[in-house]
């Protein structure tokens, strides 16, 4: 499984955690549960190895704790949009690219946004893509202008 795999299934709990599911990450590598959903998608044929679920739920987890600061973020740079006016697919990206820039620094800033831009792009409308685009391109811009490794304050 490759990591984009991992991103691919860490996304797709990150959205199903923020539309009210109780479930932990955990709890999805189930290996009945896990397998159950292969027919939905070819994301979950391979069960992923122990570090590619290391990396899930690390991102997925964070995703979580930190969703307040990412939304902060996200408000902030998606100029005169409310956050509930953006899809939640787009926000589920969003936060998942946002967390990996800020808190993962084994993953290089500009792989965390062309994935994010590949995932909308498997989701969403492109108008949409390009808005996660600039989302992500103006937060990138800010955090090197102001040599503020979070991007400035949320």
């Amino acid at each position: 499984m490759t990591r984009t795999t991992a991103r691919q299934i860490a996304l797709q709990l990150s959205f199903a955690l923020n539309a009210g599911s109780d479930m932990t990450p955990e709890d999805f590598f189930d290996e009945e549960y896990f397998r159950a959903l292969s027919p939905e998608s070819g994301l979950f044929r391979e069960m992923p190895d122990p570090e590619q679920r290391e990396y899930i739920c690390r991102l997925v987890r964070g995703v979580q704790e930190r969703r307040e600061e990412l939304d902060g973020y996200i408000t902030r740079y998606s100029r005169g949009w409310k956050i509930s006016r953006i899809s939640r697919t787009a926000l589920a990206v969003l936060r998942c690219a946002l967390y990996e820039i800020l808190y993962m620094p084994d993953v290089p800033d500009a792989v965390c946004i062309n994935e994010a831009v590949e995932l909308a792009k498997s989701y969403d409308e492109p108008e949409t893509v390009r808005f996660v685009n600039g989302i992500l391109g103006s937060f990138m811009r800010q955090r090197q202008e102001s040599g503020d490794p979070e991007g400035g304050t949320a």
